[in-house]
């Protein structure tokens, strides 16, 4: 495949990297297959104990000379990776696609997203302010400053495997941090392909090698940044439960952690809703990425006398879906990312008969041609109580769940009523319902919509949920303080020595 061929990949590629050298000495490397047709995309090496050290080693050498740097000329770095970029958007799109398994348009997308969060970063550059505090004392001025952190580790996940890497380490790199990435396993060549990319950038700007670095392989991997009492901060992407040992491991050792979790998001339909929105708000955040986003639609909480009516109307457009090759753009929904998510997605809606609820779509492996990864299925719709444990878990998989209710209050407190809070939102066209679902007894999750749904994300907003969610922030608004340690200075440019709340203290 061209694509493979211009972002610089092989059939084995190095994944241990200081950003301008590569090594491969552990000889173990992890083979990436493609859930679109099931073949062998490329390998990359894992990150041995030795190789990591240098890599440690490499960045704590950068981080002393790129703190240094005027963060403008650090956004001028940063501006031009936004250009190579854009030069590379449909081949790094086609990889995410290929080897991720989502939509081509989402591919696309997803690298836009990096483009967009490159221009972000670089105007933030010119922003990095602190404030100003008039002081008690006569003749002394009170501000506050920001100051890079260190090492920045980064672990992110496979549904998002190059966007979510950028949100934090633009952001990161324009603070003057320096970064190591840890990639999902499963997602390995689309690290490789951004650090290639990346490479050429540091290069001709003579950047410092350990500026930005990348290292491989399983969870024992990122355990060596987690455990690492030089890496400062380590910004984990994942499942709950991996988030709540990242988190527990980082805090051990008093370091900081910004956590982007599991999401059980909802959208509320209510009886004004306009079904031209309804329905591609609800059938995308259900079925896009194949319901593998932390923002994806995992249920409707439809209002009684619009129910019966909204069911319909689902039901019908999930007939019209076309599933297969998401290189193909005629295709609606491509495959979860292995064998291992189709087991979960299928015991899921095992545990739901169990529990009573009833299946209105049914889902089902793909198979026959053009299905021969076995990572194909069909989105379903369940008839489910919220308060069943299916539904309060979260599956990464197209499986949405409907349910009703009879006043707003009641949908609201639906909505709360699981352990995630990530993403949510309400379908009216009256202001009351809209503004009482922003208020503060209203959602109380990270991320609240009104009239568009639960998945997808502009950079500009700080992204990030509540509760099991972990309770980070990425991308824009102020979320850059995450990768800065505040200061608060106070000068005394008189000659004599006032203190603080009046105390005497004379010699």
């Amino acid at each position: 495949m061209s694509f493979l061929k211009k972002l610089g990949l092989k059939k084995k590629n190095n994944g241990t990297s200081t950003g301008l050298k590569s090594t491969a000495s552990s000889k173990k490397y992890i083979d990436s297959y493609s859930p679109v047709d099931g073949k062998l995309i490329g390998s990359v090496s894992v990150t041995s104990k030795k190789e990591y050290e240098n890599v440690m080693k490499k960045a704590q050498e950068a981080f002393k000379t790129w703190r240094s740097k005027p963060a403008p000329l650090r956004g001028e770095i940063v501006r031009q990776y936004g250009q190579e970029l854009r030069a590379n958007k449909d081949a790094l799109g086609r990889l995410v696609s290929y080897e991720m398994g989502k939509s081509l348009q989402e591919g696309f997308g997803e690298v836009q997203e990096m483009i967009d969060i490159c221009d972000f970063a670089v105007g933030l550059s010119r922003q990095l302010y602190g404030l100003t505090m008039p002081s008690e004392r006569p003749g002394h001025r009170m501000s506050e400053q920001w100051h890079p952190m260190g090492v920045v580790g980064i672990i992110s996940a496979f549904n998002f495997p190059v966007a979510v890497w950028s949100w934090n380490s633009m952001i990161a790199l324009i603070c003057g941090d320096v970064c190591i990435w840890k990639a999902s396993e499963k997602t390995p060549l689309c690290a490789v392909a951004c650090q290639n990319i990346l490479h050429k950038v540091l290069k001709a700007n003579k950047v410092p090698e350990g500026v930005s670095c990348i290292i491989n392989g399983d969870y024992n991997i990122g355990e060596y940044m987690t455990t690492d009492t030089r890496i400062p901060l380590v910004s984990a992407t994942g499942s709950t439960r991996m988030g709540k040992i990242v988190g527990a491991t980082v805090a051990a050792r008093m370091g900081k952690s910004l956590l982007e979790l599991g999401g059980n998001n909802a959208i509320i339909v209510t009886p004004s809703a306009d079904p031209a929105i309804v329905l591609p708000g609800a059938v995308f955040g259900a079925v896009g990425t194949a319901g593998q986003r932390c923002t994806s639609t995992r249920r409707l909480i439809i209002h009684e006398s619009v129910y019966d009516k909204t069911k319909k109307v689902l039901k019908k457009a999930y007939k019209q879906l076309h599933i297969g090759d998401p290189l193909n753009q005629k295709n609606h929904v491509g495959p979860l990312i292995d064998k291992d998510a189709v087991e979960m997605y299928t015991n899921a809606l095992v545990q739901a008969k169990k529990e009573g609820a009833k299946i209105l779509v049914p889902g089902g492996v793909m198979t026959g041609r053009g299905y021969g990864s076995g990572c194909y299925v069909k989105p379903a719709i369940v008839e489910a109580d919220n308060e069943m444990q299916v539904v309060q878990t979260e599956t990464f998989a197209p499986i949405l769940y409907i349910m009703k209710y009879k006043t707003l209050e009641e949908a609201i407190a639906i909505q709360n009523n699981v352990p995630q809070g990530l993403s949510s939102a309400i379908m009216t066209d009256s202001v009351r319902e809209a503004e009482a679902f922003l208020s503060a007894s209203g959602s109380d999750c990270g991320i609240a919509n009104v009239n568009i749904g639960t998945s997808g994300a502009e950079i500009g907003g700080a992204f990030g949920g509540e509760k099991e969610t972990g309770g980070g922030r990425e991308s824009g608004s102020d979320a850059w303080k995450a990768y800065m340690r505040r200061q608060t200075n106070t000068v005394n440019y008189t000659t004599s020595l006032p203190l603080a709340q009046g105390i005497k203290f004379d010699l």
